[in-house]
């Protein structure tokens, strides 16, 4: 009798564990995309410095708003409803339950915003960890019980190379 998780992996094409440097690349990405929003409002604030310290500090605090709306809706939102943040998705990587439920909203919030600062205190060996486990695990994701692998879409693509 196969189990949920082999039915899907075997609809999935060949599953693969990603690459450790396609999820740096994804996150870097990922984080890109907050910082340039912090980069523009504080360039556009100090543009408009001088006698207009207010305005440009409002538009610093939208900035800094605006930030950690684009980190909610990318790392949570879109991790936990689609599996994929903007990184992962222009990698072709997924996030995934290995019961192969979907992530939810939860598992997203404690895998990026509790996990990622974990993984980093650690000097980054949290990160590292996705080397030496055999399923390509960092430590958030041990702690979330998620591991990113090649999306389905793409893993064909993958396999043949």
């Amino acid at each position: 009798m196969t189990t949920r998780v082999e039915q899907k992996r075997s609809a999935n094409v060949h599953t693969r564990h990603a690459p450790f440097a396609l999820r740096c690349g994804a996150l870097l990405l990922d984080y890109t995309l907050v910082v340039s929003l912090l980069a523009a409002s504080t360039f556009v604030a100090q543009l408009l410095g001088g006698g207009a310290r207010f305005f440009g500090s409002t538009i610093e605090t939208f900035g800094y708003l605006l930030a950690i709306a684009a980190a909610l809706l990318n790392f949570v939102v879109a991790a936990g409803l689609t599996g994929s943040t903007f990184g992962k998705w222009a990698t072709g990587l997924r996030i995934e339950r290995p019961d192969g439920e979907s992530l939810g909203l939860w598992r997203a919030f404690l895998r990026h915003f509790i996990g990622y600062p974990i993984s980093l205190l650690l000097l980054g060996g949290g990160f590292l960890l996705a080397l030496l486990d055999p399923h390509g695990r960092a430590l958030h994701d041990l702690i979330a019980r998620t591991e990113v692998c090649i999306a389905p879409e793409y893993a064909r693509r993958f396999n043949e190379r």
